[in-house]
């Protein structure tokens, strides 16, 4: 397999995948806007031969097809499957001795393995301000590192095989870092590295971390699997670059020896600077918050490096791939994970995190006088605290009976959901807790709520194909639009505090419980612009589940509390948006009339 990155991208164009780009492009928001347009188009890599400002190449869009990736991960794909299901499922190698045998022996000949010093990466010493300072959006912070592979190892076990290597943006420049002497880190504190971190700020020490960029694209993937227990990062790059991962210490600091950068330094305790703003996976930026400060140590390329890429924002982008990739290798390690779960889809469309959609298991049944939510809601207690998932602001979830359900099938499964829901019974909230740091839709930063939305059993009704006529006669609510069978959209007046909100939707409620039952549509979206909330499935889970708090945003007809359980008879949604939301994230048209004269014909992307 590759030995490096610059090996990748010359097979890569051979076999058609990839395409140069000569022209001088800068890196200050046109290179992003050339990668989203040709993610969009389901096209090619991209390596940007003359970026302003620097003497290194970059490249983008890796793994940007499901196809490519596959392409890229051939020799290695199967083994590396069997690894990760072995360690879900420790079983198999009594089932199956012989062929297990293969995958320990795979997994063993995958171990790190430390070199001596004087590597090709450490023999050019260079500056922060050297590298490709790629801004991706007009209010991002500055410039920034989207796919480092960031190091750090256990201050109370030193060593590789303690070490964590995990993806989180990087900021280079901008704000108030000291050009060249620092950068910026973005993690949550229970991350592998805020673990690290936390440790040394115990012993009172700084945590030594490294940076890498480039190297094997194997190298990449590794800082973002969600790896079963006991298999480290290290050893699954190398198991999936088909060759060790190699390392040396130098001035007391890890470093790859087949990346094309290494950026060195030290976290300080108690060290903090504002980081931010960052277009994100949400579709909005991540606001300036305080994040600690990494004071830079030396900085590293390799004779001829590349700078690898990817542009954030709302989805899908390059990281929906990555998304995709991870789960096919790691298979059915959810299942493994939490007894019961059949499946777990975190919605790309919503951003990921803040909508799940999971079937479980219902085998408390044959114990009760009706069907109805017992087993699944068990499981959804796990779901949200299992590592990622426990982001989650909601959680739909259902259990199959005679009909296969497909949580990827996503508006035939919410309106399999809908059909049988009991708001009066099937809504459970989780109030005063924490959400996603990148969301703001809460009460603060990492504060907000989260509702598990359980149905099971027989069909209750059928959905609406169209609005009820009494979503026509509401006044400043109005412009009402069917999404999908049973869900409609509403426009409402725009949103200017809490409590005129509660008043509006109080009246709202009033106004359609006052003209009598309306079963065959159980939700009802209340937002700014109800054709754009309407024209697609996606903007309807992106607008609805990115701006909305469950605990202050979700409203009822006929809404009542018994015995502290919240239900009604229709459910309202209030997705607009409101003045504590991030600000979304919007194209600079003069930056997108720019790149145009590289997909004119006969330019290199003319033929996109």
């Amino acid at each position: 397999m590759y030995r490096s990155l610059e090996e990748c991208i010359v097979e890569l164009e051979q076999h058609g995948h990839l395409v140069r780009i000569r022209e001088e492009v800068d890196p200050y928001l046109e290179m992003a806007a050339i990668h989203m347009k040709v993610y969009e188009a389901g096209g090619p890599a991209l390596l940007f031969e003359n970026v302003k400002g620097t003497k290194f190449r970059a490249v983008s869009n890796l793994f940007g097809t499901m196809e490519r990736s596959k392409f890229i991960f051939r020799n290695t794909w199967e083994s590396v499957q069997d690894v990760v299901a072995l360690r879900n499922d420790p079983m198999k190698a009594l089932r199956n001795p012989l062929k297990q045998v293969a995958t320990g022996l795979a997994a063993w000949k995958a171990l790190p393995v430390k070199q001596a010093g004087g590597q090709p990466v450490t023999l050019q010493e260079i500056s922060i301000t050297d590298l490709p300072q790629i801004q991706h959006w007009p209010m991002d912070g500055g410039a920034f590192i989207t796919l480092p592979q960031v190091y750090s190892e256990d201050p109370d076990k030193p060593g590789i095989m303690n070490s964590n290597l995990g993806m989180y943006r990087v900021q280079l420049s901008g704000n108030d870092y000291a050009a060249n002497r620092e950068i910026g880190l973005h993690y949550q504190i229970h991350r592998g590295i805020g673990i690290h971190q936390a440790k040394a700020t115990k012993r009172g020490e700084p945590l030594k971390v490294s940076i890498f960029v480039g190297g094997p694209p194997a190298h990449t993937l590794s800082a973002v699997m969600p790896l079963p227990e006991g298999l480290s990062e290290m050893t699954f790059a190398g198991l999936l670059a088909g060759r060790r991962f190699r390392y040396s210490y130098v001035d007391g600091y890890c470093i790859s020896n087949d990346a094309d950068f290494v950026i060195t330094g030290e976290i300080y305790p108690g060290e903090t600077k504002p980081e931010g703003p960052f277009g994100d996976h949400l579709g909005y930026y991540s606001l300036v918050h305080p994040f600690p400060l990494m004071r830079v140590h030396k900085v590293y390329a390799k004779p001829n490096a590349i700078w690898p890429f990817t542009v954030v924002g709302r989805p899908p982008q390059e990281d929906t791939s990555f998304g995709e990739l991870i789960h096919e290798l790691t298979g059915d390690a959810i299942q493994s994970e939490i007894p019961g779960v059949k499946e777990v889809h975190a919605v790309d469309a919503a951003g990921v995190h803040p909508l799940l959609f999971a079937i479980g298991s219902e085998r408390y049944t044959p114990y009760q006088k009706v069907k109805q939510p017992s087993e699944m809601l068990t499981i959804a207690n796990r779901i949200l605290g299992t590592n990622q998932l426990s982001l989650a602001k909601y959680v739909f979830i259902t259990a199959e009976e005679e009909v296969p359900l497909d949580t990827h099938r996503e508006a035939d499964f919410l309106m399999y959901i809908l059909e049988r829901i009991d708001l009066r019974r099937d809504v459970h909230f989780y109030t005063n807790t924490t959400i996603d740091t990148l969301d703001y839709s809460g009460t603060g930063l990492n504060e907000g709520s989260k509702a598990v939305l359980a149905a099971y059993g027989d069909k209750k009704r059928d959905l609406c194909k169209e609005p009820p006529d009494v979503l026509t006669r509401l006044g400043e609510f109005a412009n009402p639009r069917l999404v999908m069978p049973g869900v409609v959209a509403l426009e409402g007046p725009s949103y200017t505090t809490e409590a005129q909100a509660q008043q509006e939707f109080r009246a709202l409620s009033d106004a359609i419980a006052a003209e009598g039952p309306m079963p065959s549509c159980p939700l009802i979206v209340v937002c700014d612009d109800s054709r754009f909330l309407s024209d697609n499935v996606a903007n309807f889970l992106w607008a609805t589940f990115t701006r909305s708090n469950p605990s202050h945003d979700m409203h009822g007809v006929n809404s009542s509390t018994e015995h502290k359980h919240w239900g009604c008879d229709n459910l309202i949604i209030d997705a607009r948006i409101k003045p504590h939301h991030a600000p979304p994230l919007e194209y600079d048209p003069a930056v997108l009339k720019r790149i145009e004269r590289l997909f004119v014909k006969g330019a290199c992307l003319g033929s996109l």
